[in-house]
């Protein structure tokens, strides 16, 4: 998926399966490749399935996929993304973290897809670039890896990397290869067989249908999701928005039929949610990372917005796991 064609053809892009990796995602990116192979009549893109140790891995549906290879028998691929989901950390150890180092010096472009980028980050490779991943996952991304450029984009592709939100993103950024490689002809044609809509540029913002197309709502949704350990005022959000907090609070009431305060503390809250079931931080770490400063609040507001407390979703997230 680098931005200039391999030397080899056809392309080869290899795929690290980490444990829990979003099925949808993966696929995604698989199928408009081999639909590109199938309209093209010929190979134009292969695709290798690599593993922590070469046994299927099991997907976050519960699905589960072999792998060709282990990390160790991989042979070197021009690209290679990493696919991850839910806990991404428990999957990153040293041995992963020196893998990829690895195949960074030996040229390979890596990329991320759903939270593939936790990995990178990790390994250092990610200092200084422009990456994307789900969105739910960026306010706690940017607060540990501060270094990362990390923007709520549909797909990114550079000449470093390539990185995309997960889901139907992965269409898009398979889509752009496609495009890129074989034309505006080819791609438009796999894009009918997958009847997707327009693809959507890396500019496109990943919840942009989710929202009114209100510029001004829009900048102040970034701002506060930008802020959800230290919240800003609302008289401070309107002033970086340059306007009155009176119309910002018309704004969000037009809108979205919320106070601009509702909806920030159901962002902050439901980051809190994502934290709980995701990660082993414990329940006071994510209420100050969610701008509250003591537990007792941050169990009333929780409870208050997800009809149970924050140590009951715990223990819940823990007995799924087992």
């Amino acid at each position: 998926m680098r931005l200039q064609p391999p030397d080899t053809a056809p392309e080869r892009i290899g795929f690290l399966l980490l444990p829990r990796f979003a099925m949808v995602a993966f696929f995604s990116a698989i199928e408009p490749l081999r639909i590109a192979n199938r309209i093209g009549g010929q190979t134009l893109f292969e695709w290798d399935l690599i593993s922590r140790d070469g046994k299927p891995v099991v997907a976050s549906n519960g699905m589960t996929l072999a792998a060709g290879y282990a990390l160790h028998e991989m042979p070197h691929v021009p690209s290679l993304a990493v696919c991850a989901s839910f806990e991404p950390d428990s999957s990153i150890d040293g041995e992963l973290v020196g893998w990829l180092q690895a195949r960074a010096a030996d040229g390979c472009v890596l990329g991320g897809m759903d939270t593939g980028c936790y990995a990178l980050a990790a390994a250092g490779l990610l200092d200084d670039r422009t990456v994307t991943l789900h969105w739910e996952c960026l306010p706690d991304f940017r607060a540990r890896f501060p270094r990362v450029d990390a923007v709520e984009s549909v797909y990114e592709v550079t000449a470093e990397g390539f990185s995309c939100a997960g889901g139907s993103a992965a269409i898009d950024m398979s889509l752009d290869l496609i495009r890129r490689r074989h034309g505006d002809d080819l791609a438009a044609q796999v894009r009918d067989q997958l009847i997707h809509d327009e693809g959507r540029r890396p500019s496109s913002r990943q919840r942009e249908r989710l929202l009114p197309q209100e510029p001004l709502l829009l900048h102040a949704i970034a701002l506060m999701e930008a802020n959800l350990e230290s919240p800003l005022g609302i008289r401070e959000l309107a002033d970086e928005l340059g306007i009155s907090w009176r119309r910002l609070e018309r704004l969000f009431a037009r809108h979205l039929q919320l106070s601009p305060q509702q909806a920030y503390l159901a962002r902050r809250l439901d980051h809190a949610h994502r934290l709980l079931r995701e990660t082993p931080h414990g329940v006071m770490e994510i209420a100050l990372a969610c701008g509250f400063a003591s537990a007792s609040s941050f169990t009333r507001a929780f409870r208050r917005r997800h009809g149970l407390t924050p140590s009951r979703l715990r223990r819940q997230a823990l007995s799924n796991r087992a």
